[in-house]
C-alpha cells in the first residue's frame, strides 16, 4: 500500500481499454468524472466536474475490465503518479494518473446492471431474475510487482 492513499468516487466516462504488454501483464486505462457541488453566496447550487485518468495493472485490470463500462459508478483507491514525455512536436508533456490498487462498483450501478439485463431478457415477467454482476476482485500490488 502506498504512503499517500487517494480515493476517487465518480462515474466512468468511456468504456475502459484493456491491453496486454509484451510480457503478458494486463493494463487497463479509463477515466472517471468526479462531481463537486456547492451553494454559492447567492444561494444558488453550483456544480463542477473534474476528470481523472486511471490505470490498473494485472489482476485488478482484468477483473475491472470484466465489469466496467461507460456510466458505471466506481470507487477507486490508489496513488497519484506523474508521468512526463516528449511529444512528436518536441513539446514536453505530463499527466497525473491514479494508479489503482482497488476498483469497486457503487451499489447504484449494480442496480442499473440488473435493470439493463432484465430489459435485454425481455422483462422479468415469468423469467428468472438476473443475478447482479459479481463485484470485481481487488488485489493490492506490492512495490516489488510494480511494472515501473
Amino acid at each position: 500500500m502506498s504512503q499517500s492513499q487517494t480515493v476517487l468516487i465518480g462515474n466512468v466516462t468511456s468504456d475502459p481499454e484493456l491491453k496486454y504488454l509484451t510480457n503478458g501483464q494486463a493494463k487497463l486505462t479509463f477515466s472517471i468524472a468526479v462531481n463537486h457541488s456547492w451553494t454559492d453566496q447567492a444561494g444558488e447550487k453550483q456544480e463542477k466536474a473534474s476528470f481523472f485518468n486511471v490505470v490498473a495493472w494485472r489482476y485488478t485490470a482484468e477483473d475491472a475490465a470484466n465489469i466496467l463500462e461507460k456510466g458505471v459508478g466506481v470507487i477507486v483507491t490508489g496513488r497519484l503518479e506523474q508521468r512526463s514525455w516528449e511529444a512528436e512536436d518536441k513539446t514536453k508533456r505530463s499527466v497525473v494518473e491514479l494508479i489503482a490498487d482497488n476498483v469497486g462498483i457503487q451499489a447504484r450501478s449494480i442496480e442499473s446492471f440488473e435493470r439493463k439485463r432484465r430489459s435485454a431478457d425481455g422483462g422479468a415477467g415469468g423469467q428468472k431474475k438476473a443475478a447482479a454482476p459479481a463485484r470485481p476482485a481487488t488485489r493490492t500490488i506490492t512495490e516489488e510487482e510494480e511494472p515501473f
